[in-house]
């Protein structure tokens, strides 16, 4: 499971890895009102993503870090829902990994720069969807495919990295 964090917005997508293979089991996005006051969209996002874990039952979970934004305030909103993000897989005791959006979109769209839409095409493409899910859906789509594939190469590589690969 790869999730996109955001105070207004909370992307998730769900992704069955088997060897080369990647295989789109269910995305979406929380929406929280921005006309509510914080504490009330991040509890939103504890409690629906409890929710999407509790339903779909993923076996590890992957997440966007946090990037610096021009805006500050806007740094410290974005800080504060993945850290409600985070609550929520804690409690569930499943594996989480972190991935910076640089590295996402290279292992996606094969550069680090890729802008919305060429993550959406990519992992349209990637998943063999008809359609391009939503921006953050498929931002989040793009941070379960670059853990299942970062996790499918530390397995090749063997024991010593898959310890490596843990102390991320």
């Amino acid at each position: 499971m790869g999730i996109d964090p955001g105070s207004r917005i909370t992307g998730y997508g769900i992704v069955d890895m088997d060897g080369s293979r990647s295989r789109h089991v269910a995305s979406g996005c929380i929406q929280t009102a921005s006309n509510r006051p914080l504490p009330e969209r991040l509890k939103t996002i504890f409690e629906e993503l409890t929710a999407v874990i509790q339903s779909w039952k993923p076996t590890e979970v992957a997440i966007e870090q946090v990037f610096m934004h021009r805006n500050p305030d806007s740094a410290l909103k974005l800080g504060q829902a993945r850290g409600a993000a985070l609550c929520a897989v804690v409690l569930t005791g499943l594996p989480l990994s972190e991935y910076a959006p640089r590295a996402i979109k290279q292992a996606v769209a094969g550069t680090g720069a890729a802008d919305k839409t060429q993550v959406q095409r990519m992992v349209s493409l990637l998943l063999s969807l008809s359609e391009p899910p939503s921006a953050d859906a498929a931002d989040a789509l793009a941070v379960a495919l670059c853990h299942g594939h970062t996790r499918q190469t530390l397995h090749r590589l063997g024991p010593a990295a898959l310890l490596a690969g843990r102390r991320r």
